[in-house]
């Protein structure tokens, strides 16, 4: 997913940080609110960013030039922190990552952030809110993780496509060369974020239900003492 520096063309890389300027924007704005309302918000928000540097950072080469393929950990960033949040981790993980082990680009931080934190943190966040209320946690946080990470290589081979677009091949075709390119090696690393979200999401609700406000039940006063919404 990491498009590397070269690939875009100005035009496109100008405009898909023009849209990432759009949603960081808000991002920082909760950040800021969240931070006041809870003082743990921020050490959890660290935590979550570096959990999303490692676990994006483990990247497999494919055929498809100036990028690569690798598990993105927003599914499970946007669940926990938000997916507006995860936006702003996003931009701040790819820029570490493009300067310091050259995976990505500068010029592509906008794309590269489109595609993993907007595309993969909102659609894993989405499925999660649907299936949460009618489905065991770790199914809805799985199908979360599953999805949000196929969607993220969706994104990234729609930007390629429309970057190169203009060919011989119609439009929708060149789309899904490029996905399809990311195929054999994204497939079972997205079944494997899905599993490893599902896993994760379980143990959190189990151990650290506090962590997951609106997911854990709330607890009944007992012995005269106010009732607890973890």
């Amino acid at each position: 997913m990491h498009i590397e520096d070269g690939i875009l063309q100005p035009s496109w890389w100008v405009s898909w940080y023009a849209v990432t300027v759009a949603f960081v924007v808000p991002g920082l704005r909760q950040i800021r609110q969240r931070i006041k309302d809870n003082l743990y918000y921020k050490p959890f928000l660290a935590m979550v960013g570096v959990a999303v540097f490692v676990i994006s950072a483990m990247h497999l080469p494919v055929p498809v030039t100036g990028s690569c393929s690798h598990p993105c950990g927003t599914p499970l960033a946007a669940i926990v922190v938000g997916p507006f949040a995860t936006v702003v981790i996003s931009v701040i993980v790819l820029f570490f990552q493009a300067v310091f082990f050259a995976h990505g680009g500068i010029t592509t931080i906008g794309a590269n952030t489109i595609s993993m934190g907007l595309a993969g943190g909102f659609a894993g966040y989405f499925c999660w809110r649907l299936l949460r209320n009618i489905s065991p946690v770790w199914f809805a946080a799985g199908i979360a993780g599953f999805v949000g990470d196929l969607a993220t290589y969706l994104v990234a081979a729609l930007e390629l496509a429309l970057n190169v677009n203009g060919g011989n091949i119609p439009f929708f075709k060149q789309w899904m060369l490029f996905f399809l390119g990311y195929g054999p090696t994204q497939l079972p690393l997205a079944i494997l974020e899905g599993i490893f979200t599902a896993v994760v999401l379980q143990v959190m609700l189990t151990r650290r239900p506090d962590l997951l406000p609106g997911v854990a039940p709330v607890r009944k006063a007992v012995s005269g003492q106010p009732a607890v919404n973890n």
